[in-house]
């Protein structure tokens, strides 16, 4: 049997990662509508479009090959974005993982800087790493995303180039049309190192993280 993308329910201090259904539409819908002047290049649908972004994201999760999820904030309760595992790859003859990517990832303006993708991130690094016990995480974004770019940088990952009309474009007007993506990557012997550099990010002031 082909490998399979499941992602449980992950949860930490700010947010808890649940695999989205139609049960987070109205919350979606209503955090795609905040300000969208950082949705550029990313696809964050509004809110006429969430119904048809959650059954697109299903007929993914179809294939085995992702596993999107809702992020929750804790504070309220509310889903304020989605993210998702995506794109596994598995040793040849084998149901081994050993790769898979980071991606579809988007807040709305009102939870950005609160610490919430910060901590989701070392959600999803930690089950990839420490549970399916990946070599690798990948992300991308489009070449011309630089705040994305800058936020995966943030959370650790390294810059390994940019791979030139890789995927499709997200950007306003660019149907159909392929997009630069700017590629990084984190590796099983960076992990130990990475978590620790998350886990402060998020402690509290004057606090060190266990």
């Amino acid at each position: 049997m082909a490998f399979r993308l499941d992602g449980p329910v992950l949860e930490g201090a700010l947010v808890r990662l649940e695999p989205l259904t139609h049960h987070h539409e109205a919350d979606l819908a209503a955090a795609g509508e905040q300000d969208r002047a950082s949705f550029g290049y990313t696809w964050v649908p509004t809110a006429a479009e969430t119904r048809a972004y959650i059954d697109a994201q299903h007929a993914r999760a179809a294939t085995g090959r992702m596993a999107p999820y809702a992020q929750i904030d804790l504070a309220t309760g509310r889903a304020v974005g989605a993210t998702a595992f995506w794109d596994p790859r598995v040793r040849p003859g084998t149901d081994t993982l050993y790769a898979v990517e980071v991606g579809f990832t988007w807040l709305a303006a009102s939870a950005q800087g609160t610490g919430i993708n910060t901590e989701a991130k070392l959600l999803l690094f930690r089950h990839a790493f420490e549970v399916w016990q990946v070599a690798r995480v990948d992300l991308k974004t489009d070449a011309r995303n630089a705040r994305s770019r800058a936020a995966i940088a943030k959370v650790g990952a390294r810059f390994e180039g940019v791979l030139r009309s890789w995927s499709q474009s997200w950007a306003p007007g660019e149907d159909g049309l392929l997009r630069d993506s700017a590629m990084f990557s984190i590796i099983d012997a960076e992990w130990p190192q990475c978590r620790v550099a998350l886990e402060a990010r998020l402690a509290p002031p004057n606090e060190s993280p266990q």
